[in-house]
């Protein structure tokens, strides 16, 4: 195993690009050691807060003098297709932000892209990373309810998630592509791929907010055929349980059930009874109280990929799998559209 420290640079500067450089620092093994953003001023405070020696507002500079070992491309969507096609011309690892690309057209490019130069491509796509998550694909993998048919997968808060990032505001599709990536990527890992789909979306904040902002799913995924509703709201109405940014589940099979629960609490119940344990996130000092969930599993996420960039084993999010997603994500909004199934290629 390589034990030199892997050089990482930065593309972009904005809300989610400080915690994402502090993950790094935990997982050890790691320097950060430029950073691009188009803003050159937003790009120099970040260096000085965690003591980046590089700034660049030209990231074809940043890649020709600095050449890094990977490029974690936290620009919002706009920007991660040229971004990352940079990359890859100059044949440099790419970690892109979740969703991939606006596009089908667009992630398909990228993806092809690396594949052409042999190039890895990954998604930081941390969703499947939270605690109760991978709690949660333990458990069924271990077959204590059986070979799963029914389950259900619930975001639905009231938070103003818009406050911290406005451009989602302007977004011609929102809930979707932003928290629908995570979800589907969720049940992807969980049950298998789609057979099917057929969605429902509304706009509940019109004109405040462009895109839609609630939908709903039904699935058939996986061998099993298993029947997934996917629940996802930003509605910003008041809410008597608020439990933001938890995913919760309940999951039936032949043997008993899992409830993923408030509080990170999960349940199975079998033929001998219910047992519950609580599987929160570790807390990061750095780490906002209200995304506890969500930072923590960036930590996991980057170990993940830091393990696949180095050879150690497969890292599981990377851009030809999350295509996936992105596809099943672009066949949800057809589905909306015209109001009817769409059947897929699994």
């Amino acid at each position: 195993m390589n034990s030199r420290p892997l050089r990482v640079a930065i593309f972009g500067a904005g809300f989610w690009a400080r915690y994402q450089i502090a993950a790094w620092r935990e997982v050890g093994g790691v320097e950060v050691d430029a950073i691009y953003n188009r803003t050159r001023s937003k790009a120099e405070a970040l260096a000085r807060e965690f003591g980046i020696p590089d700034v660049f507002s030209d990231p074809d500079k940043l890649l020709q003098e600095v050449r890094p070992d990977v490029v974690d491309n936290i620009t919002e969507v706009g920007g991660h297709r040229a971004l990352s096609l940079l990359c890859a011309r100059r044949r440099i690892p790419c970690i892109c932000q979740k969703p991939l690309a606006p596009t089908l057209r667009d992630a398909r490019a990228m993806v092809a892209s690396f594949a052409r130069t042999g190039t890895p491509f990954y998604v930081h796509e941390n969703w499947r990373w939270q605690t109760p998550m991978r709690q949660l694909k333990r458990l069924l993998d271990s077959g204590v309810i059986g070979v799963p048919f029914r389950a259900r997968l619930t975001m639905i808060s009231g938070y103003d998630c818009w406050a911290n990032q406005p451009a989602l505001r302007d977004l011609e599709q929102f809930i979707l592509t932003d928290l629908g990536v995570h979800l589907l990527d969720v049940a992807r890992l969980c049950f298998g791929e789609a057979h099917q789909v057929y969605c429902q979306t509304q706009r509940t904040l019109a004109p405040e907010v462009k895109g839609e902002n609630v939908a709903t799913l039904l699935l058939s995924m996986g061998p099993a055929l298993t029947s997934v509703v996917v629940e996802l709201g930003y509605a910003r109405t008041p809410l008597e349980r608020e439990v933001f940014p938890q995913t919760l589940a309940f999951v039936e099979g032949p043997l008993g059930s899992i409830e993923v629960a408030p509080n990170y609490d999960l349940r199975v119940t079998t033929s001998k009874g219910t047992r519950s344990q609580r599987h929160a996130p570790i807390h990061y000092s750095w780490a906002d109280p209200q995304y506890d969930l969500a930072h923590a599993s960036i930590v996991d996420c980057h170990r993940d990929l830091l393990a696949g960039l180095r050879g150690e084993h497969p890292a599981e999010t990377t851009g030809a799998d999350n295509l996936r997603t992105l596809e099943l994500v672009h066949a949800a909004y057809a589905s909306a559209a015209r109001r009817r199934v769409v059947l897929l290629d699994p």
